[in-house]
């Protein structure tokens, strides 16, 4: 099992509750087990600003999923709830990224590991640092 670290984010609806449900459903997953979550952060949008602000917030987990089946695993959560993929940094019922996976780097069409901007954004950040 391997130490890996989520960011979440949503803006639709019940945002508390939406990540709520996205945690319940991770830690549904057979090898996947959420050790951490840090704290709720409302934040302004980035991109599309014109738009509601979001509830962001970081989880640890551990796995044994690799990074690709990981990623496959969540964006079916987000399609299971509901997500609409319509305009790129748009509206969201739920965002899940994958921030880092073990000491792992990968650079493919679908998948980039570290997450390429996390670092310029500080809704991944600061509840990213209450983890680490």
């Amino acid at each position: 099992m391997v130490c890996c670290y989520l960011g979440l984010g949503s803006n639709l609806g019940d945002r508390k509750k939406n990540m709520a449900l996205a945690l319940e459903k991770l830690s549904r997953i057979k090898g996947i087990k959420i050790e951490k979550v840090s704290s709720l952060y409302e934040t302004a949008p980035v991109g599309v600003v014109n738009q509601a602000r979001f509830l962001n917030a970081a989880a640890k987990i551990r796995t044994g999923i690799s990074p690709g089946r990981l990623l496959n695993i969540l964006k079916k959560i987000e399609k299971d709830m509901g997500r609409k993929r319509s305009v790129r940094f748009g509206p969201r019922i739920i965002d899940l990224d994958i921030l880092f996976y073990d000491n792992v780097a990968i650079k493919a069409r679908k998948l980039i590991i570290p997450h390429p901007r996390m670092f310029e954004r500080k809704f991944v950040i600061l509840p990213l640092r209450e983890l680490i």
